[in-house]
């Protein structure tokens, strides 16, 4: 259902706004502690393998929690989940700063992963009803390149902050940037009128029906490849400039991540390439792309060869993600919402596999030896396409 005032010109702005903000800033927290991980390991006294379950303790609970949330969206209403999300996090993110032991860092970190999956799902469904089909691919753009942006503006945040404070008031700020974000929701969000039918138990048994549409489930192949690969690149490219190669320092790679952000804009744009090109090659074209960036980024020891590389890389993120959900969302059809939920969950599955595999790659075989593997994980997905038919995802 497509409530009138969100087909108005000045409220679908405002609002595609609001959603941009406050997915940026949810999702954010997914990467805050990428350039963390030697801060960790200094102050509370572990291992760098140790120090990377703070990121991807929060990442598995945030998977598994999309998925679960986004089903109940299903059933309490898209804004509801939104603002419980943004309550939670409001609550729970100060304590996370508070702690003074590790393993307490690594359980708040994954609670506040819980609280922050109740978002990314609910929002995406949210776009892909409330409003009107012309300009919903502009929506999921917007709230795509968000998330994409989140991956760096998360590190860049919390990069900045370690180099005037300590790493707990990265938490204790995010405290107001959370409770603003949920007044915000509040007062700008509606929400479409819900039919539950079943029981409580019968939203989640429809779980099942996304593996019964032919070439869905092959799609989520590519969702967690592509953050994998992503978040693996970052852990790598971090650790790569901070060696004694580069030895660049904090504030150093905090402007090389920057410098990323240029690749990203495109994804707004990607409603149109898709009308033109068709959404198979546009999600080929950026599998290639971001292959080819990741697969050249450490033949070359050089500062500019490698920051150039790495926007080559984002850029190819930034076509095939937005295009990716519109793929999934076609073939779905009428189980939308449900399958958009699977495919945040195997997002963050991949998220957080990402630090553990690429910290492993780098101890195992270096830092061309990570980048080469994960830009081989990426050249693998781009074979999925051939196998989903195209009279499948026509409208």
């Amino acid at each position: 259902m497509v409530n009138e005032p969100l087909s108005n010109s000045s409220n679908f702005s405002f609002i595609t706004a609001v959603l941009f903000w406050c997915s940026l800033v949810v999702v954010s927290c997914v990467y805050l502690t990428i350039p963390l991980i030697t801060v960790f390991a200094d102050v509370f006294k572990v291992s760098s393998s140790q120090a990377a379950w703070a990121g991807s303790a929060f990442s598995f609970a945030f998977a598994g929690g999309g998925l679960f949330f986004g089903v109940l969206s299903d059933r309490f209403g898209r804004k509801k989940m939104m603002l419980s999300g943004l309550l939670l996090l409001t609550v729970i993110t100060p304590l996370v700063g508070s702690v003074s032991s590790f393993s307490w860092l690594v359980a708040l970190r994954a609670i506040q992963g819980l609280a922050a999956s109740m978002f990314p799902p609910s929002v995406l469904a949210y776009a892909m009803e409330m409003f009107p089909i012309k300009r919903r691919i502009t929506i999921i753009g917007f709230i795509s390149t968000a998330f994409l942006m989140a991956t760096i503006v998360g590190q860049i945040y919390s990069s900045y902050i370690v180099l005037f404070f300590s790493w707990s008031y990265i938490f204790y700020i995010l405290f107001a940037v959370y409770l603003i974000s949920f007044i915000l929701i509040t007062f700008i969000a509606k929400d479409a009128t819900l039919q539950s039918d079943g029981s409580f138990f019968s939203a989640f048994l429809r779980i099942g029906h996304i593996f019964k549409k032919k070439g869905l489930p092959l799609c989520y192949i590519i969702s967690a490849t592509l953050f994998i690969s992503l978040v693996g690149f970052f852990t790598t490219l971090g650790s790569y400039l901070n060696s004694s190669l580069f030895g660049l320092s904090h504030q150093d790679i905090l402007w090389v991540r920057v410098v990323g952000i240029i690749g990203m804009l495109i994804a707004p744009f990607d409603g149109r390439l898709v009308a033109k090109f068709g959404i198979k090659n546009v999600l080929w074209c950026g599998l290639i792309f971001a292959g080819i960036g990741l697969g050249l980024l450490g033949l070359w020891p050089n500062l500019i060869f490698l920051v150039s590389m790495s926007v080559v890389f984002i850029i190819g993120i930034a076509v095939a993600l937005p295009a990716l959900i519109s793929l999934i969302g076609h073939i779905a059809r009428e189980i939308r919402a449900i399958a958009v939920s699977f495919h945040m969950f195997m997002v963050f599955i991949g998220a957080s596999l990402g630090p553990i595999l690429s910290i492993y790659l780098i101890n195992h075989g270096g830092y061309l030896f990570s980048f080469e593997i994960l830009a081989g994980l990426l050249c693998l997905s781009l074979i999925v396409p051939f196998f989903i038919r195209l009279e499948e995802i026509r409208s």
